[in-house]
């Protein structure tokens, strides 16, 4: 005889636990602490097994009976309710202990052992930092949703940019953690058209022969800091991106073969990448070797020699000339340089893209330039010095003499 709720309501607790059969298999297991739990008896593969499926009243008769019915469903499908059951709280365990800060953070670790740049670490971080809302949920529970919930929240600040990095650095994370079994899709791969384009901002840069021999008598006649001179004066020459610059040691620096070796990871594209030496360069490099060298930093901070000159500081000599952030900055310079180049029609544009340390798409192709392209690159660093020389100094014929097709 099947159960009823009225029944179920009837039965009292005994000094020993006892059974009410319903049907199907499904029972209900009485225990002397007055508990009512749901149990449903089965067979499967020749073994007999059982599978609580609640109490009582919490689920009630009629749920009890669906949650049977959906077990003899398995059943029949080949799959041990209980063994899929324990599958899916180890899952759940599993999923549980790889939150999305944890996956995140050991992709870092891992970023950090390729021996990835300190400000690509840094960066990382901050990103991480932006996306906290999500960063304590499984990484595999994760829906676009919520991650776009996110980056909306960054978005509503204005920080537009910011949100596509924080988009771009997600993906990076749920693609690691698919890779490492932990995750199963990227949900952020449906987000690309969801946020708003940043507008792009160029670094502001001269790009008019006159206004850069202003500037760099504007350099000259700068009174502050003596290390901080030197880098203005150098910046232009070398083409350097500012934190190559800024974070150079002299041991990289070799000063009788006229050449800055420098390593891989401090450069953006994770090449080594090497820096010919124009006359002018050298003569500066030894006016500053007898500041900072011979050992450490090249432009080490203004308080201690043991870290190198701030991000800023380039930039601000650059405003106490009179010279704003519309006008000119220390990455702008690389730009002045390439335009100026390219325009003279008198090197190769490749040979240009090297020494500005731009990454070849094709890297077979980038290989055999980096070798092919380096004694017209010696070259050209010395014809821009003295094109430098040349516009500092107004000196119209120089000026001529070397751009003279």
């Amino acid at each position: 005889m099947s159960l009823t709720d009225v029944m179920i309501r009837s039965l009292k607790p005994e000094d020993r636990p006892y059974k009410r059969a319903d049907s199907g298999g499904l029972y209900l297991e009485v225990r002397p602490t007055g508990a009512k739990l749901w149990r449903f008896k089965y067979r499967h593969l020749g073994k007999d097994n059982r599978i609580a499926l609640g109490a009582y009243p919490e689920v009630r008769l009629a749920e009890a009976r669906q949650l049977r019915d959906d077990a003899r469903r398995k059943l029949r499908e080949g799959v041990d309710p209980l063994a899929e059951r324990k599958r899916q709280k180890l899952i759940a365990q599993f999923n549980a202990g790889n939150t999305f800060g944890d996956i995140a953070k050991e992709y870092i670790d891992k970023s950090v052992a390729e021996g990835r740049a300190d400000a690509t670490t840094v960066k990382a971080n901050w990103l991480l930092d932006q996306l906290k809302p999500i960063a304590t949920m499984p990484v595999a529970d994760l829906k676009p949703v919520e991650v776009l919930a996110v980056l909306k929240r960054i978005e509503a600040r204005g920080k537009y940019e910011t949100a596509r990095r924080a988009r771009s650095f997600a993906s990076r994370v749920f693609r690691y953690a698919v890779a490492t079994g932990r995750g199963e899709s990227d949900p952020t791969a449906v987000l690309r058209g969801a946020l708003i384009a940043p507008r792009v901002t160029h670094h502001a840069a001269l790009l008019e022969p006159e206004a850069v021999g202003a500037l760099l008598r504007s350099v000259d006649a700068y009174t502050g800091n003596a290390i901080t001179r030197l880098g203005c004066q150098i910046a232009p020459h070398v083409m350097a991106r500012p934190g190559e610059l800024r974070k150079a040691l002299w041991p990289e620096i070799d000063l009788d073969n006229a050449v800055w070796n420098i390593p891989a990871e401090r450069m953006k594209m994770r090449r080594p990448h090497a820096v010919p030496l124009s006359r002018q360069v050298v003569s500066y490099l030894r006016e500053l070797h007898a500041l900072t060298g011979p050992e450490g930093f090249v432009f080490p901070a203004f308080h201690t020699f043991r870290r190198p000159m701030s991000e800023n500081t380039l930039n601000q000599a650059f405003r106490r000339m009179g010279y704003s952030t519309g006008e000119v900055t220390a990455h702008g310079l690389r730009t002045t340089a390439s335009s100026l180049l390219n325009e003279s029609g008198k090197w190769h544009p490749d040979a240009i893209e090297r020494s500005l340390a731009h990454a070849d798409a094709n890297a077979v192709r980038g290989t055999y330039n980096r070798g092919r392209y380096w004694d017209e690159r010696v070259a050209m660093h010395q014809w821009w010095s003295d094109y430098l020389d040349a516009l500092r100094a107004s000196d119209e014929a120089q000026i001529s003499a070397l751009t003279a097709k």
